[in-house]
């Protein structure tokens, strides 16, 4: 007999070191998400924002991805944000929940972001192939990282991971 639990979460998570400040890291990722997230998640293809600014729990867009060559549409609402510190998006149909996390290094004036991705449902068919998708999550979030980091750097000057 299998012992998938049907109602647990896949998650996946990735983090990276970066040579600025939190304030210029949660200005780019979080208060211009709804700007930048098109750059550093380049498997999106469309992109549009359902309300209007300043981002915040309850703000909107929609979104296509092309995800193993399929396009996937889905729309999303913000639903924690928390200047500084963290902010989260689910699919208004709950298949998934994005968390940004942002921490201060207390050594340095950098920041550790850190991104999970949880997959809210997953099939049946699919739990056998849990660290599969596991490690393919991680690998999407940490190539998002690091095009974060390479945005960064051209948009606040030069910086290299921490």
């Amino acid at each position: 007999m299998f012992a998938f639990d049907l109602s647990k979460p896949l998650i996946g998570k990735a983090d990276i070191g970066l040579e600025k400040t939190v304030a210029d890291v949660f200005d780019y990722v979080g208060f211009h998400f709804f700007d930048n997230y098109p750059k550093w998640a380049l498997e999106v293809i469309e992109f549009e924002v359902l309300q209007e600014q300043p981002i915040g729990v309850g703000s909107r867009a929609k979104q296509v991805r092309i995800e193993q060559g399929q396009k996937v549409e889905s729309t999303f609402e913000i639903t924690e944000f928390m200047p500084l510190q963290k902010f989260a998006l689910e699919s208004v149909n709950q298949e998934f929940r994005e968390v940004y996390t942002f921490k201060k290094n207390e050594e340095s004036d950098s920041t550790r972001l850190e991104i999970s991705f949880e997959l809210l449902h997953v099939d049946f068919f699919m739990r056998p192939f849990e660290k599969l998708i596991r490690v393919a999550i991680e690998e999407g979030l940490q190539n998002s990282l690091e095009n974060i980091l390479t945005l960064l750097c051209g948009h606040y000057g030069g910086s290299e991971p921490v």
